[in-house]
C-alpha cells in the first residue's frame, strides 16, 4: 500500500531523515520504533504532506504523492492522529467530528461514519454538546482518533497515541487500535511504549539518527538483544 524509498528530509542545513526506506503492506499495523529525535514525527509528517521531502519517494498504492499538500494526502486515503491530539478545544465534540468528514472522500458517507465512531468510542456521544477542550486526556485522544476516521482514511498512522495518558486509558487505546488492525485497516504506529507497540506490529522499524538501522517482524525485533537493551531497559 505504501513505499518509501531513500526518503530525506532537511531542516535547513541539518538532515532529518538519510535515505529512510520502507514498505506497508495493506491489512499489516507497522511499528517505527527509536529514541526522541531519531525522525519518527518527521518521517509521519513528510508522509502526510506536512513537511515537504528533500529526495525520494513515496508511494501510495502505487501513486506518486511525496511533495503533495497534506489534504491531497488525506483526501487519496492516509489519515494521521497527531501527537498532542491536536482537537479544536473551542468547537464541540460533534463539530470536532464533522471536521474530520470536510475533505471530498468522506462527505458522502459522513452519517456512516459518525454512527462507526460513536459506535466505536461510546462516550463521545455522552459529550457531543461539550466544549472539546474540557474533555480528559483520553476522552481527547478518542476524539482525534473518531475525527480521524471520520475522513476514512485506508491508511491512519499514530503518533505517540499514548501519550500522556493514564495506565488505564493507554489499555483502552490498545484495545481500539487491535479492533481497527482487526477490522482490516492499515496501520503505522509510532510510540514510546516499544513492546506493546511490538506486539501489535506484523513489520516493524528502528530508526536511529535518521536512519533505518534494523527490520524485521514486530515478534523478532522484540527478541533482538539491541533492541531490547536499547529500548526495553532489559
Amino acid at each position: 500500500m505504501l513505499t518509501v524509498t531513500d526518503l530525506d528530509l532537511f531542516y535547513g542545513d541539518a538532515q532529518a531523515l538519510d535515505h529512510v526506506s520502507l514498505t506497508v503492506e495493506a491489512g499489516t499495523t507497522t511499528a517505527i520504533v527509536g529514541a526522541n529525535g531519531a525522525g519518527k514525527t518527521s518521517l509521519i509528517r513528510t508522509i502526510s504532506g506536512i513537511l515537504k521531502p528533500g529526495g525520494g519517494r513515496i508511494a501510495f498504492k502505487g501513486r506518486e504523492i511525496g511533495g503533495l499538500p497534506s489534504h491531497r494526502v488525506c483526501d487519496l486515503g492516509i489519515g494521521q492522529v497527531a501527537e498532542g491530539r491536536q482537537i479544536f478545544p473551542t468547537l464541540s465534540v460533534r463539530e470536532n467530528l464533522e471536521m474530520g468528514a470536510v475533505i471530498p472522500r468522506a462527505r458522502a458517507a459522513a452519517k456512516q461514519s459518525y454512527d462507526r465512531v460513536l459506535a466505536l468510542f461510546p462516550r463521545l456521544e455522552e459529550r457531543l454538546t461539550q466544549a472539546a477542550g474540557t474533555l480528559s486526556g483520553g476522552e481527547q485522544q478518542m476524539l482525534a482518533i473518531g475525527r480521524c476516521l471520520m475522513g476514512r482514511p485506508e491508511l491512519i498512522m499514530f503518533d505517540e497515541p499514548s501519550l500522556g495518558l493514564s495506565p488505564a486509558m493507554v489499555q483502552e487505546l490498545f484495545r481500539t487500535i487491535r479492533n481497527l488492525a482487526a477490522e482490516g485497516m492499515t496501520i503505522i504506529l509510532v510510540e514510546q511504549n516499544v513492546a506493546a507497540s511490538l506486539k501489535l506490529a506484523q513489520r516493524a522499524y528502528v530508526l536511529e539518527n535518521g536512519r533505518i538501522v534494523l527490520s524485521g517482524t514486530g515478534e523478532a525485533l522484540l527478541a533482538d538483544p539491541a533492541v531490547k537493551q536499547a529500548y526495553l531497559g532489559l
